[in-house]
């Protein structure tokens, strides 16, 4: 009877099929608008179709669009609240968890950061980036053994992991174990003899232990890998103004603005050396120019630079 009935009235489908699929089909649309949208670089678009298609459903693919479509927006506590989320959807997905860590560590929210690394890893204990994260994470509250710990496991599994070990370096190096850090950069080496940024943590290395020559030729090296790469111009300068070699110094950091006209803190190193070297009115420009392009970091240094003392960094200057 309910065939003839349907065949009769033309009506084949209940209200609250047809709502369904109405409700599918505008899922579709958000998601497919959204996903052209982000190819065609319209991330703030995409974003707005994202949203409107998780009203309809929890899915874990849009979810991670959105993700993606938060971070281009400079969104990071949003996105990290969909991450939160797609977690809920599907706790034994570690590619959210790792995600979530590095979010949490551009909010600087490093315990969240080692939490989610730590769930990564309960999900998959060989996961070499997850020891890694974690490493990262308590190395940033203080904890450098922990810090070493948690990335040599890393490097066991992960015999070839770049990252770990420029950052197994760079701790050790804080805990002045030199030896052991030079090991780990000779390995780097090994594996990779054009990477600048291992040149650039052995110039910190021989820096840190005064062997003065052989940071300096690291730092050239670093800036012949990369004529762009901005730590190794700001280490070197600031090793030739050690240095009394003020000149030197002065010319590298010409040649670091012509690269890059807003780089501060070359302005602002530059304006030392001319300090030091007696040019008053030069550096003063310097300084004046270093606080217009970056306002609240060169008036944190303001003391410092009037000192003729080097601003404190860490080991790459990041």
């Amino acid at each position: 009877m309910g065939f003839f009935k349907s065949f009769f009235t033309g009506q084949t489908e209940s209200p609250e099929t047809e709502q369904e699929k109405k409700k599918q089909k505008n899922f579709e649309i958000f998601k497919y608008d959204g996903i052209r949208a982000q190819r065609m670089g319209r991330s703030d678009y995409a974003l707005k179709c994202f949203e409107e298609a998780l009203k309809i459903h929890d899915d874990l693919e849009v979810a991670e669009y959105m993700v993606q479509a938060q971070l281009q927006n400079r969104l990071t506590e949003a996105a990290r609240q969909t991450l939160q989320r797609m977690a809920e959807m599907k706790p034994d997905r570690k590619e959210t968890f790792l995600t979530l860590a590095n979010v949490c560590y551009v909010l600087k929210d490093y315990d969240g950061m080692a939490n989610a690394a730590r769930q990564a890893i309960t999900i998959d204990k060989d996961e070499a980036k997850a020891y890694y994260l974690l490493g990262k994470a308590v190395g940033e509250t203080g904890d450098s053994l922990m810090s070493v710990a948690h990335l040599t496991q890393a490097i066991a599994l992960d015999n070839d992991f770049t990252d770990a070990y420029l950052l197994r370096a760079e701790t050790l190096m804080q805990m002045q174990q030199w030896n052991e850090a030079r090991e780990d950069i000779g390995i780097l080496l090994s594996q990779d003899a054009e990477n600048e940024n291992v040149y650039l943590l052995s110039g910190k290395l021989k820096e840190a232990t005064a062997d003065f020559p052989g940071a300096e030729d690291d730092y050239k090296h670093t800036i012949e890998l990369n004529p762009f790469n901005e730590h190794a111009y700001l280490a070197l300068s600031q090793l030739f103004i050690a240095q009394n070699k003020l000149d030197e110094a002065i010319a590298l950091l010409n040649d670091a603005i012509d690269n890059r006209p807003d780089f501060a803190q070359a302005y602002q190193e530059r304006g030392r050396a001319k300090l030091l070297k007696g040019d008053k009115e030069g550096s003063l420009e310097d300084t004046r120019k270093s606080i217009e392009l970056a306002p609240k970091e060169m008036e944190q240094l303001t003391g410092t630079f009037n000192s003729g003392q080097p601003p404190q960094r860490d080991i790459l200057g990041l």
